[in-house]
């Protein structure tokens, strides 16, 4: 069995998409995933499944939502070593005395490469930064989420792919939950 960590994008935003997370869990256990636990109401579930392939499992996932819901979830899943790439590898650590709370990981349906950050125009952006790494986004909003313009509908648009958002408060407690 191999444990893995679904990011379900949009649900529980404003009303919509709701899907309340005991329902989830009892959805994912009767097409064959256990172990499986959540984090917070905004998607984050972590999940063991003999399929060790990642988008297999997103796919399965989102066709059961859509099977059962009837609504589109878009769903990247990730592994430990993806979340431990987000600690080694943001840039953003490098400068002094760095605001986390200002930090975001946008997690991508597909590797990236160099040319996708000019793709973003992320100049455009100032003071907001990002800077690419794979399938990770990592983002310094300067501007707070809520008023950036570079965001996951962005993102997705102008790269061509799908991404989902956390927080770098999240991004910790998600690794921690991994290791427990």
């Amino acid at each position: 069995m191999m444990k893995h960590l679904a990011l379900l994008r949009g649900i529980n935003v404003s009303g919509h998409n709701m899907i309340k997370m005991d329902a989830l869990k009892s959805m994912l256990e009767k097409i064959g995933f256990q172990n499986i636990e959540t984090y917070i109401q905004s998607g984050n579930v972590f999940l063991e499944s003999e399929d060790e392939n990642a988008q297999s499992v997103g796919f399965t996932i989102k066709q059961e939502i859509v099977k059962q819901l009837g609504f589109d979830v878009p769903t990247i899943v990730i592994n430990k070593s993806d979340l431990e790439k987000c600690l080694t590898n943001n840039p953003f650590f490098k400068e002094k005395d760095i605001d986390t709370k200002k930090l975001y990981v946008a997690f991508i349906s597909k590797e990236l490469n160099n040319n996708a950050l000019n793709d973003l125009k992320i100049s455009q952006f100032k003071p907001d930064e990002a800077f690419i790494d794979g399938n990770r986004i990592y983002m310094k909003l300067e501007t707070g989420a809520g008023n950036t313009k570079l965001t996951q509908k962005y993102i997705e648009k102008k790269l061509n792919v799908t991404a989902t958002s956390r927080n770098w408060n999240t991004v910790n407690k998600l690794l921690e939950m991994f290791e427990e």
